[in-house]
C-alpha cells in the first residue's frame, strides 16, 4: 500500500509541473501512462491530448482492476521525437457542473475556432467543453456540458466550411451538427448506421481527406479491439465501413485508441498500448507510426513498432531496445527494473552474430570522436556498431568489461559523415552482453 501512495504521490507531483521534457520513440509519452491520444496539428506544431491513466487511490471506493482517470495534460512537438508535457490542462476537481467525482475523465479531443480553442471531454456521462487562448492553455472549464449529448469519446470534425459536427460514443456511435458556438447541437443527434453491430465499439475519430470522409473508431470484432474505418461523401454519413487500420494488439492490450494527423505532408496514426504495464493494460501509454493511403483513398494497414517515428540526435541517448529490426535469434528485450517500468528497457545479446538495428539517427555534424555504451556483463563480451544494417561498415569496436554492474565504456569511433544513418549493433560472440543505451560525443 506505501508503495501504490508512493506512485499516486509522484504521479500527482508530475502532474504540477509545469512544463516537462520527454525525448521519445515508442511509447513516446514516457513520464506517466497516457492513452486515447488525439493528435492535432496547431501553430506549425503537433499538440497531443490524451487520457491520463493513474493508479487507483487506495483510500476511494474504486474498481481496482479498472480504468481510472483523473485529470488531462497536453503534450507539444514540432519533431516527433522530443515531447514538451504542458502540465494539467484540466481536472476532474474543477468542473463546475459535475456532481460526483469518478475517475471517468475519458478521451478528449480540441479544436480551434473563433479565435479560441475548444476542449472537448467526457466525464459523469456527459461532454464538456474548457477553452483557451493558446493550445497548451490555460483552460476556462464552461459552466455547462454540451447540452443534447451523452457519451464518452467525443470528436469534434471541422469541415472545410467551417461547420462543426461532434462524434461520441455511446453503446453506438453517434454524430450531430454543431452551431457555431460550438458548445450546442444544431439538430437532431443521429446514430451511425451500418457500423458493426455486435463487439464493443466506441472511440470515433473522424477526419477528411481530398473530399472523402472518414470515420475511424475501436471495435471488439474478436476479442479485443482493433482500429477500423469506415468512408462517406458526407460527415453525417452514410458511411460503409471498409476495413482495418490495426490488428489486435500482439500485447493483448484489451483497448486501442487512437487519432490521424497529417503533419509536414505525412500522414501519423496515433494509438496506445500497454507498454509500461505489461501485467495491467488498464495502464496504457501513447505510440505513434507512420501511415500511408492507397491510390484509390484506402488506408493501408499499419503495423505497430517500437521504433515509430522521427529522427534520434546521434549525441543524445539512442536506446536500441526501441529497435527497427531484430535478428531472430540471441537478441532480446527486457525491462530494466521490473518495480519501475518507467525506467525503460535493454537489450541482451548473447549469441554470436545476433544484431539489432536502429533507424534514423542525425549526424548533425560530422561524426563525433567516441562512442559511450551503458552496458552490463558477467562475463564480459564484444559487440561491434556497423552503419545502416549488418552487413555494413563498422564503425565502432565495444569491449564490454566483465562486471556486475552497469559500465559506461567509452569507445574510439571512426568518422561518420553528416547525415541521417541506420545503426546496428552486432554481439561478436557467444557471452551475454546488456545494454541499456548508447551515444555518440
Amino acid at each position: 500500500m506505501k508503495n501504490n501512495k508512493m506512485k499516486l504521490i509522484f504521479g500527482v507531483m508530475l502532474g504540477l509541473l509545469a512544463v516537462s521534457f520527454v525525448n521519445a520513440q515508442n511509447p513516446i509519452i514516457r513520464n506517466q501512462f497516457s492513452a486515447d491520444p488525439t493528435a492535432r496539428v496547431f501553430n506549425g506544431k503537433v499538440y497531443l491530448y490524451p487520457s491520463h491513466d493513474i493508479p487507483t487511490p487506495q483510500d476511494k471506493n474504486l474498481r481496482k482492476d479498472w480504468f481510472c482517470m483523473a485529470d488531462y495534460h497536453v503534450f507539444s512537438s514540432d519533431n516527433l521525437t522530443d515531447w514538451t508535457d504542458h502540465g494539467v490542462i484540466v481536472t476532474q476537481t474543477k468542473v463546475p457542473w459535475l456532481t460526483k467525482i469518478n475517475y471517468d475523465m475519458w478521451a478528449p479531443d480540441c479544436v480551434f475556432k473563433n479565435g479560441k480553442y475548444y476542449f472537448y471531454f467526457p466525464v459523469g456521462g456527459r461532454v464538456g467543453v474548457a477553452t483557451a487562448d493558446k493550445p497548451e492553455g490555460p483552460y476556462t472549464v464552461l459552466d455547462k456540458p454540451v447540452e443534447g449529448i451523452r457519451g464518452i469519446d467525443p470528436c469534434v470534425l471541422l469541415d472545410k466550411d467551417g461547420k462543426a459536427y461532434i462524434f461520441t460514443a455511446m453503446g453506438r456511435i453517434s454524430v450531430a451538427k454543431l452551431k457555431d458556438n460550438m458548445i450546442e447541437v444544431d439538430g437532431p443527434v443521429q446514430t451511425i448506421a451500418n457500423l458493426p453491430t455486435k463487439g464493443l465499439i466506441e472511440g470515433p475519430f473522424a477526419m477528411e481527406r481530398n473530399g472523402k470522409y472518414y470515420l475511424t473508431y475501436p471495435h471488439v470484432a474478436n476479442q479485443i479491439e482493433r482500429l477500423e474505418y469506415a468512408m462517406s461523401d458526407s460527415p453525417m454519413g452514410p458511411y460503409q465501413p471498409v476495413g482495418v487500420i490495426m490488428d489486435e494488439s500482439p500485447s493483448n492490450c484489451w483497448t486501442n485508441h487512437h487519432s490521424i494527423v497529417n503533419y509536414k505532408n505525412q500522414w501519423y496514426l496515433f494509438y496506445h498500448d500497454r507498454d509500461y504495464s505489461p501485467k495491467f493494460d488498464k495502464n496504457r501509454s501513447v505510440r505513434v507510426d507512420s501511415l500511408t493511403f492507397n491510390a484509390d483513398g484506402t488506408i493501408k494497414k499499419v503495423i505497430p513498432t517500437f521504433r515509430g517515428v522521427g529522427l534520434s540526435d546521434a549525441t543524445k541517448e539512442i536506446q536500441l531496445d526501441r529497435y527497427s529490426k531484430i535478428s531472430e535469434k540471441g537478441a532480446s528485450i527486457a525491462l530494466l527494473d521490473t518495480a519501475d517500468t518507467f525506467k525503460g528497457w535493454k537489450t541482451i545479446f548473447d549469441a554470436q552474430g545476433a544484431w539489432v538495428q536502429y533507424n534514423a539517427v542525425n549526424f548533425a555534424k560530422k561524426g563525433g570522436k567516441s562512442l559511450q555504451v551503458r552496458a552490463l556483463s558477467a562475463t564480459g563480451g564484444s559487440l561491434q556498431l556497423k552503419l545502416n544494417d549488418v552487413n555494413g561498415v563498422v564503425v565502432a569496436k565495444i569491449n564490454v568489461p566483465k562486471s556486475s554492474a552497469w559500465t559506461t565504456i567509452k569507445v574510439p569511433v571512426s568518422a561518420v559523415k553528416k547525415g541521417v544513418y541506420n545503426l546496428c549493433v552486432v554481439s561478436q560472440d557467444s557471452k551475454p552482453v546488456e545494454v541499456d543505451w548508447i551515444r555518440f560525443e
